[in-house]
């Protein structure tokens, strides 16, 4: 870790400013040559631009042992994971979850399993399917505000964070770009469109591209089916438990397969990189978020299977319990990062915008 990561990325950013070799590489380095100095703010937009490819370090001949001593992937992450913790509210919980992330979500799981496991015992329930076990009414009490209350925080954390990163006015075009880059995964492409150099160095392979589309995808296609549920029940008067030809089943299903082929892929990534292009500190945090992530579509996925079998006494508290925590967690988890990295194209967007003016 850099006693200043800011400054340590600054006198990095510089350099690479002078040289410009990398300047197709990705949208961290057009941005870098459309200016002459860097404030702070410069310095943590372009950090969250960077989606850490690594690309730009292994062509770069300023590395160790170079008395430049080039690692901007790792110079960047560090400030992008500090701007992050800076930015979390409440203050504090995110370095918390870098930390012990892997005990946090562990006792976490472990606490609300068990709570979901005494409710169902103690709730009437008298509904069909999982409502048997939980009932509708509960659910909704209890995931209500751990689904709102992780967004109004999640809310202030990019209010701060697009003051600190100098974030301005934008249009719809520039929502536009942005969304059309997020979902095209562009900046994972590599300069020349053979992918990233993450787990193979100097290799180009599209593995966490394709692993990226696959979490992306598999968690709006969840997300999609959660929403199909609620519009069934409070607008159409159709309750759950849905048919496997639903529009819930339908979208959950392959949300669920694709997100843990997704989540278990980028895990397996994380162990072939090198930690020291990253920040080594966060390793923990990180994969545990994963981890939940996939714990979240496994058990997901396990309950659809065991529908109507006394497994589901089992799995539904398990299943309820990582929800719950997954989404508690979500401000202060690496789940953050997708917020702020699409707050750093669209701003990114914006900018493009007026330099072509």
């Amino acid at each position: 870790m850099y006693d200043n990561p800011i400054q340590e990325a600054r006198r990095q950013v510089e350099i690479c400013n002078a040289c410009r070799y990398c300047e197709g590489y990705c949208s961290v380095f057009p941005t870098i040559t459309s200016a002459r100095a860097f404030s702070d703010g410069d310095i943590t937009h372009l950090a969250n631009l960077c989606h850490n490819c690594r690309g730009c370090y292994y062509a770069c001949q300023y590395t160790d042992p170079h008395e430049f001593d080039l690692n901007l992937p790792k110079a960047l992450a560090e400030v992008r994971h500090d701007s992050w913790k800076q930015n979390a509210w409440p203050v504090g919980f995110s370095a918390l979850f870098d930390r012990a992330g892997v005990l946090i979500a562990g006792l976490s799981v472990l606490v609300a399993t068990v709570l979901f496991y005494a409710i169902a015992n103690f709730d009437i329930g008298g509904g069909d399917g999982f409502y048997a076990y939980i009932t509708h009414s509960v659910l909704v009490v209890i995931f209500a505000p751990v689904f709102l209350l992780p967004l109004f925080a999640l809310g202030i954390s990019l209010r701060s964070y697009w003051h600190t990163a100098g974030g301005g006015a934008i249009r719809l075009s520039d929502l536009r770009a942005a969304f059309t880059s997020a979902a095209q995964m562009k900046n994972l492409q590599g300069g020349h469109g053979d992918g990233c150099n993450f787990e193979a160095e100097d290799a180009f392979t599209p593995w966490r591209r394709w692993f990226h589309h696959f979490t992306l995808y598999g968690f709006l296609l969840c997300f999609a089916s959660t929403l199909s549920g609620t519009v069934l029940h409070y607008v159409f008067d159709l309750q759950a438990p849905y048919g496997p030809f639903s529009l819930p089943k339908l979208l959950g299903v392959p949300g669920g397969i694709a997100l843990c082929i997704g989540t278990l892929g980028l895990g397996y990534l994380k162990t072939k990189a090198d930690p020291n292009l990253g920040a080594p500190r966060v390793w923990g945090g990180e994969m545990a978020f994963l981890v939940l992530l996939f714990g979240v579509s496994a058990t997901g996925l396990a309950l659809y299977s065991a529908t109507g079998s006394a497994l589901v006494s089992v799995l539904l508290p398990l299943h309820l319990g990582l929800v719950f925590v997954f989404f508690i967690l979500t401000p202060y988890s690496k789940m953050a990062h997708g917020f702020y990295r699409m707050a750093s194209l669209i701003q990114e967007a914006a900018l493009r915008r007026a330099r072509e003016q």
